[in-house]
């Protein structure tokens, strides 16, 4: 019987974790919604304008090294 709760005691925490999650998540209102994909978006945008500049910085200096050779 020891063997079956080492197995079934797990289940049985995260099945009640799990349950306890579900009650506390809530559906975002438009505000917070709106909050979320801005801050989003914004980090799209950074992070794509990063990798721009990083491009724009190491395509010349990748033809200055595959050039010379």
């Amino acid at each position: 019987m020891d063997a079956l709760d080492s197995v079934f005691e797990p289940l049985r925490e995260f099945s009640k974790d799990s349950y306890r999650l579900v009650k506390r998540c809530h559906k975002p209102d438009r505000k917070e919604f709106s909050k979320v994909a801005v801050r989003t978006a914004i980090g799209f945008v950074v992070m794509g304008f990063v990798g721009f500049f990083v491009k724009l910085i190491f395509i010349p200096i990748n033809n200055i090294i595959v050039g010379s050779v």
